[in-house]
């Protein structure tokens, strides 16, 4: 009896084993390919303005299943502050000062859940900007090429969720509206 019942759990042993390796290979770590197209857009009492960046490291676990994204996890994005440009140093100069990049270098996004909404899907994570971390849902697309993964989305916020005063310009004329949006077009590909 005791032999049978060693071999029992010898078996239930390797079946664990055996499914945790499975578990394990699903996922392949995956980093932020070079370029992405990151933008922060707003508005102002003058004109609607953008400031872009071209600049972040980011890192991922992904498991792709018959040219589908089965899953996503760990996803995790960092940003310098002040790599995002306007083209206008006086209007750089602003932004970093309400961002007070001298003290908060990064804006990072780290996700939580990623869910299949039909052919698109909903982002959960947690956004820190100017050190202040907000939880953040917004809709992104996703496409694979290859063992590369594309995701696109924008979230909408307002600079005082943030705890950031909207800049201002021309001794308080021109005032940068409350209203923004970060939107981006990142492609991951496995670690190397």
């Amino acid at each position: 009896m005791k032999t049978n019942s060693n071999s029992i759990l010898k078996m239930t042993m390797l079946a664990a084993l055996v499914f945790l390796n499975f578990s394990a290979f699903g996922q392949t770590n995956y980093s932020l390919s070079s370029n992405p197209e990151l933008k922060v857009t707003g508005t102002s009492t003058l004109h609607d303005w953008d400031m872009k960046s071209s600049l972040a490291t980011g890192k991922a676990q992904i498991s792709l299943e018959n040219g589908k994204i089965e899953k996503i996890a760990n996803v995790s994005i960092i940003m310098p502050a002040e790599s995002i440009k306007s083209g206008r140093g006086g209007m750089d100069k602003n932004a970093y000062g309400a961002l007070n990049t001298k003290n908060h270098k990064e804006v990072k996004f780290n996700l939580k859940e990623l869910v299949a909404k039909g052919s698109s899907y909903e982002a959960s994570g947690d956004f820190t900007i100017a050190g202040v971390t907000k939880a953040a849902k917004f809709p992104v697309t996703a496409s694979i090429s290859g063992e590369k993964v594309t995701v696109k989305g924008k979230h909408d916020f307002k600079l005082t969720d943030y705890n950031i005063d909207p800049p201002t310009a021309l001794m308080g004329t021109v005032k940068t509206g409350n209203e923004v949006s970060i939107h981006f077009n990142v492609t991951f590909q496995p670690t190397k």
